[in-house]
């Protein structure tokens, strides 16, 4: 990434950072756009542009790749972990824990395997794609 390109980016960034780092957290466009000094239009448009997905979306991507280590590594309840990574109703958590990973999240649960390799390893090779959903929502 040329220096500009990443001058360019570097509001956008801080943004996703605070998304990564207050996941579980109540996070709304407002508070993002202001961390990234832009208007809430242009903040939307520009972190879809950078990132390859909507604010939104990235906040629900994270919060489902917690729960899958939270599923596969504790003993919480479903429903325990729902609230743990930031989500305020189990209907939506399992609804969009489906739409990102495929399964629901306990059968996630059943089939998940203790891994015997570092966690960052696993987490690259476990995190979902946004890739696979674009293409099934266009129907490629």
């Amino acid at each position: 990434m040329s220096r500009a390109v990443e001058e360019l980016n570097r509001p956008m960034l801080r943004a996703r950072d605070a998304i990564d780092r207050a996941y579980a957290q109540p996070l709304d466009t407002p508070d993002l756009a202001a961390i990234a000094s832009v208007s809430e239009a242009h903040f939307i448009r520009t972190f879809r542009a950078t990132f390859g997905e909507t604010p939104h979306r990235y906040l629900q991507r994270r919060r489902v790749e917690r729960a899958m280590f939270k599923l596969s590594e504790t003993e919480r309840t479903i429903t325990d972990i729902c609230f743990d990574v930031g989500f305020s109703s189990l209907g939506t958590f399992s609804r969009t824990f489906r739409e990102i990973v495929g399964v629901s999240p306990s059968e996630y649960r059943e089939r998940a395997e203790v891994k015997s390799v570092p966690t960052c390893f696993t987490m690259a090779y476990m995190r979902p794609s946004s890739f696979g959903e674009a293409r099934s929502a266009n129907g490629t």
